[in-house]
């Protein structure tokens, strides 16, 4: 952490160190030239340590705005109840980081490696998060929400992802094989060719899902809820053409 500096426009309470929300990460080297063209309303504080909020591997009610990751890694440690807005982790490496009770607003996950990565009561919205290799998450307390996200090409392979809600998103090409999604909410979600294969998707709700192809006989459906306009998509096999 002592090669960033924090960038606030709210200022220090009483010169204790502690940073206000609006965070941004710059680097290290920058920050001369950025010393001498700042806007009056900024300043910087260098990131050593700091006793009320945060340690070498321990972040808590941060906000990280318009941060991009790609130039230098998100530093491996636990962040509790943090907020990242508009970041970019587009082929980052996430692997070994803990997000807890975090949110994610507007950013771009895409390709991010998440080798062991830990998700628990994460949301995401508006976010780019293409090619997502969730499958390779540390599974233990794994719990997530998606509003508006983009999530073609992610896998959920085997994971256990109860009542987990899917809102408005597209899941084209999204891997859900074996995965546990009992109880699981797709509000107005496009499954275009997304993969159900020995699935439970018992109690879940798809009545607004759309695009969607699941193999009654191939999954567990017990209670699932469908609407009419979406019949089609569990008989898909069967080639058979149903009229209005």
């Amino acid at each position: 952490m002592g090669d960033f500096f924090i960038l606030s426009t709210r200022g220090v309470p009483n010169g204790s160190g502690v940073p206000y929300i609006n965070l941004g990460l710059y680097k290290k080297e920058n920050s001369a030239a950025c010393s001498n063209q700042k806007p009056p309303d900024y300043f910087y504080i260098r990131v050593i340590k700091n006793p009320y909020c945060m340690s070498d591997n321990y972040l808590a009610d941060q906000t990280f705005e318009k941060a991009d990751f790609t130039l230098r890694a998100l530093p491996k440690a636990e962040y509790e109840n943090c907020k990242f807005i508009n970041c970019n982790f587009s082929s980052s490496d996430l692997s070994g980081v803990k997000f807890l009770d975090c949110e994610f607003v507007t950013c771009n996950l895409s390709l991010a490696s998440l080798t062991k990565t830990s998700f628990i009561d994460v949301n995401f919205h508006d976010c780019k998060m293409l090619g997502l290799r969730f499958d390779n998450c540390n599974d233990f307390g794994l719990a997530f929400s998606f509003n508006n996200c983009k999530l073609d090409h992610s896998s959920f392979y085997k994971l256990k992802l109860k009542k987990t809600t899917f809102k408005t998103s597209q899941l084209h090409e999204v891997d859900f094989s074996e995965s546990d999604l009992a109880n699981s909410i797709f509000d107005n979600c496009d499954l275009l060719n997304a993969t159900f294969d020995r699935t439970i998707i018992e109690k879940a709700d798809l009545r607004t899902a759309y695009n969607y192809s699941i193999d009654p006989d191939n999954n567990r459906m017990k209670n699932a809820r469908f609407s009419k306009s979406g019949i089609a998509g569990l008989l898909q096999k069967y080639d058979i053409q149903i009229s209005e």
